[in-house]
């Protein structure tokens, strides 16, 4: 049993949705802050957000995977 394991199979199914959505779009906030910001204040704002993004998609990806089999 995993830590989401109270919640029914397609509310966990749109958290993986959700999960995937942040990575992709921190993707292409790194894309945006290595090529097009050229202010160093605001690319590393950009970076904190997509660094963020990434962290908080890949540790609800662990949690879907750890509850999977429930």
């Amino acid at each position: 049993m995993g830590p989401l394991a109270h919640l029914p199979a397609l509310d966990i199914m749109w958290v993986s949705f959700y999960c995937i959505g942040f990575m992709i779009i921190s993707v292409g906030l790194i894309y945006l802050a290595r090529n097009k910001v050229s202010n160093g204040f605001l690319r590393t704002i950009v970076n904190l957000i997509a660094y963020i993004l990434f962290g908080l998609g890949t540790f609800l990806m662990v949690l879907i995977v750890a509850t999977w089999p429930a």
